[in-house]
């Protein structure tokens, strides 16, 4: 049983990746366009562009989100986007209340964390990190085969 569910990991953690860059980019793109009912307690409305911190964190989440989503450069997105839900917990509503369940920061501290997981455990399956770098990987030739530089 166990073998059988470590050979499913990869696709267990590619599908994880999709699920979470998915919800992350909808947050961004809520905040940024409108759209999916608008930034928070606007009313279907968006962030005004420049303000700090919500416009810039909804760039991040739109364009982290996306690139998790696709799998591309995962563990860079990964970085910011945890980062960013890390500042956005213990800046904005650490400050009312000790506990997430109290303070409405469950999607900042449940978003922090699982970027963080994604930082360690790369794309999974089905990313475009492991295309590229299979492509890269096939394309060189052994050092006995490359022929030297001259200068």
């Amino acid at each position: 049983m166990s073998a059988r569910l470590n050979s499913a990991q990869p696709y267990a953690i590619g599908l994880f990746r999709i699920v979470v860059g998915l919800l992350f980019a909808c947050h961004g793109a809520a905040s940024l366009f409108g759209v999916l009912g608008g930034a928070a307690g606007s009313d279907g409305g968006t962030i005004d562009a420049g303000t700090w911190p919500g416009w810039y964190a909804a760039v991040i989440q739109l364009v982290c989100g996306s690139l998790t989503l696709l799998g591309l450069g995962t563990r860079a997105a990964a970085f910011l986007a945890s980062g960013s839900m890390a500042y956005a917990y213990f800046d904005v509503h650490q400050s009312m209340a000790l506990w997430p369940i109290e303070n409405g920061g469950e999607a900042s501290a449940m978003f922090a964390w699982a970027f963080l997981l994604l930082i360690f455990t790369g794309s999974g399956a089905l990313g475009a990190d492991r295309l590229f770098a299979r492509r890269t990987t096939s394309e060189r030739k052994p050092a006995a085969e490359q022929s030297p530089v001259a200068a």
